[in-house]
């Protein structure tokens, strides 16, 4: 049994404890020099025997036994036949996966290269889609079937049109640019929903803040090295933390202040809209910030829009230890589907039912940053986890657009 955590930072628990399986590789002679070049990652140790990813691997056992039934009801929406996959695993941090309908293809961000990727779903192949994203994180697609993209670089949402051009969704609110959009959602009314941490406000998925601000309190870090559009397209100094929904007009309304929710991070709807559910999670490392809570909050939607009821959803403890939630998806059923980051043996991702119960777990090497289902009759789930996207086939269909 692993010991309690304290809560953890969000970049930390995903890349500290970042279910790294080096260290707990299975003890064996060491290898011959020629074959150490080939051998880039040990096996996985959550499974007994070891389990194996990537083309190579042999066959998987039925049923899989790294999707774990806690209650009985998670097995109505497992195919028994299904094993889960790594399809891909050259990325450097992958997020956001979208699943386009009329393209046939799971697009996904790498925050880390600042590239958008597509899973094309005839071929199994994964192609660069757009070779610069602005760093873009969260993607989804919606009711018309445009792409809209959270850029972390130029602190900004934008939405691509069916002509190829570009509609800046959001890039500031009262009178101050944005943070750095994290996860977005689209409602079936043309609004658009996204979180603003702070996430993007460093080095790897953005820029800091210029000398003075929050992620730049003292002014030490060369904001302005590397990149020529920092300064000139987005802000420089964040504000605070919001959740925000975009009405069709274009007016860009709070609905969760820093206060009521800090460090937003993952979002999604119940399949009937009525609920909003919002991840809180850790500081990023470095970003001299506050901390959340590492929950799944829930609430009312009202019929004017704004939030009501906030309530816990789950606090994200298992086994005595504090996991990080992430992207989140509800299915048909009103299931949440939830990225999970924590220890080897407990990362992946957790199903909740919709009073909140954990009823199944997905077990993977690494921490789930975000997921979707996709698929013609979207009942594939697609998973992002570090450098590699997963996928496993379900008895159940994805609730939203993408």
């Amino acid at each position: 049994m692993t010991p309690p955590l304290t809560p953890l930072r969000r970049r930390s628990m995903l890349q500290g404890l970042g279910c790294l399986s080096a260290g707990l590789a299975v003890g064996a002679a060491a290898p011959p020099a020629a074959e150490m070049a080939e051998t880039v990652r040990p096996p996985d140790v959550t499974t007994t025997p070891p389990r194996q990813w990537g083309p190579s691997a042999p066959p998987s056992y039925t049923p899989d036994p790294d999707v774990l039934v806690i209650d009985r009801s998670f097995k109505d929406l497992l195919f028994g036949a299904a094993t889960l996959h790594r399809v891909w695993d050259q990325g450097t941090w992958l997020e956001g996966p979208a699943w386009s309908s009329e393209g046939r293809y799971v697009l996904m961000s790498d925050t880390v290269t600042s590239r958008q990727y597509r899973y094309i779903w005839e071929t199994g192949e994964v192609t660069v889609f757009r070779p610069e994203s602005y760093h873009s994180n969260g993607n989804t697609f919606d009711y018309q079937g445009r792409q809209i993209s959270c850029e972390h670089f130029l602190r900004r949402v934008i939405r691509w049109e069916h002509d190829g051009s570009v509609h800046v969704v959001a890039d500031h609110y009262e009178g101050r640019p944005l943070n750095s959009p994290n996860d977005v959602v689209a409602h079936p009314d043309g609004s658009v929903w996204f979180t603003d941490p702070s996430y993007g406000t460093g080095f790897t998925e953005g820029h800091a803040d210029e000398s003075g601000g929050e992620a730049n309190p003292d002014g030490r870090i060369r904001w302005r090295v590397g990149a020529e559009l920092v300064g000139v397209v987005g802000g420089t100094k964040r504000q605070a933390d919001h959740t925000f929904r975009v009405d069709p007009s274009g007016r860009v309304d709070a609905v969760l202040t820093q206060a009521q929710l800090p460090n937003p991070n993952g979002l999604c709807f119940s399949p009937d809209h009525k609920n909003l559910y919002v991840v809180s999670s850790g500081r990023q490392a470095g970003s001299n910030g506050h901390d959340g809570d590492l929950a799944i909050h829930m609430f009312d939607v009202q019929p004017d829009h704004t939030l009501a009821n906030p309530r816990l959803f789950t606090n994200m403890r298992y086994q005595g230890v504090q996991m990080g939630a992430d992207g989140m998806k509800v299915d048909v059923f009103g299931n949440l589907w939830c990225g999970a980051s924590g220890p080897l043996g407990l990362c992946g991702v957790f199903v909740f039912n919709p009073e909140g119960h954990l009823i199944g777990r997905i077990r993977l090497p690494h921490g789930v940053s975000n997921l979707t289902f996709g698929g013609p009759k979207r009942n594939w789930l697609f998973m992002c986890a570090g450098e590699s996207l997963y996928r496993l086939q379900v008895n159940t269909q994805g609730a939203g657009p993408a």
